[in-house]
């Protein structure tokens, strides 16, 4: 199966469709949506809403729909809606989905930072991303990562989508700035300490509910220089992780700082979704790397304490 036919029909059918999410979901705010389905015990996991149900069953319907091509890939999605048995069970690409990356904070309006987004990836690495975050801006905000090219941007809806994206200036590395900020999330109870020993070894360790706004456009421009998450779940890190090898840096298991891969998987069935094992480390600065994996080396590798 060749790579390049399928990034290239997802750079081109995708935005669109994930514009229309978005919109769904900026919607669906200004209702109460919430329904009552995951139990792993915290709530930044747990929130769902009638939107993600919608949202996905809408990109779905689209990957079934625009492009036989899609059909030939696994597909993964954080919820259960859609027709996702149309798609291959064994292939060498899969597609993910993340309907609403930020549930909780969309369902409790406390920011808007929350996402629609998507990434293929292969055993080995990530090779397409495309994230849609429908409140930031006045129409919206864009990131897209293929081959070694990073787009980020405004969006501007007079306008097609993927012109929108085409208009849009690479980000360059050489010009990106070097921030000490890293988001962190997944340690439940102690992310507040465990981000207190990350500023306490010289860079700043940002929590949830301290983050500005979406990590992904974030990191993309270089307001933060990375993350360092608990079991990370495979519908929205992987995009920090091709951002960062775009950019010359990686995503490394603190434990070994080795490089992270997709060969193992985690079923957190407490929270109905696929996970890496262990913490992890991501950044564009092999410096930061370091000190994320000194600094967490030997940390709990168990997300949940019972």
């Amino acid at each position: 199966m060749e790579l390049k036919p399928i990034t290239d029909a997802l750079a081109e059918k995708m935005p669109s469709v994930l514009r229309w999410g978005g919109a769904v979901a900026k919607l669906l705010r200004q209702y109460n949506v919430s329904v009552e389905n995951k139990e792993s015990g915290y709530a930044t996991t747990d929130a769902l809403t009638l939107a993600d149900l919608s949202v996905q069953e809408l990109v779905v319907a689209a990957l079934r729909d625009e492009d036989p091509i899609f059909q030939t890939c696994r597909l993964e999605a954080e919820e259960v809606t859609g027709d996702m048995g149309r798609f291959s069970e064994d292939a060498p690409y899969t597609i993910c989905l993340d309907p609403i990356d930020g549930t909780k904070q969309y369902q409790d309006r406390s920011g808007n930072g929350y996402a629609v987004m998507l990434n293929l990836r292969s055993r080995e690495t990530v090779l397409y991303s495309l994230v849609y975050i429908p409140e930031t801006g006045e129409h919206g905000m864009w990131v897209e990562a293929v081959g070694d090219v990073i787009r980020c941007g405004f969006d501007d809806p007079s306008r097609p989508a993927r012109e929108v994206l085409d208009s849009m200036t690479p980000i360059d590395p050489s010009t990106r700035p070097d921030s000490p900020s890293i988001y962190m999330i997944g340690f439940q109870q102690h992310d507040p300490d465990k981000a207190r020993q990350v500023t306490e070894a010289g860079l700043k360790g940002v929590i949830p509910s301290e983050m500005p706004g979406c990590i992904y456009e974030l990191f993309a421009r270089g307001e933060f220089g990375g993350s360092l998450i608990h079991t990370p779940n495979i519908y929205d890190f992987p995009v920090s992780l091709q951002i960062a090898r775009i950019l010359g840096g990686d995503a490394l298991w603190a434990h070994n700082s080795e490089p992270v891969n997709f060969d193992e998987l985690w079923n957190d069935e407490r929270a109905s979704m696929l996970r890496l094992p262990g913490v992890i480390a991501c950044s564009d600065n092999p410096e930061t790397l370091k000190t994320l994996c000194a600094v967490a080396k030997d940390w709990n590798q168990n997300r949940y304490e019972n």
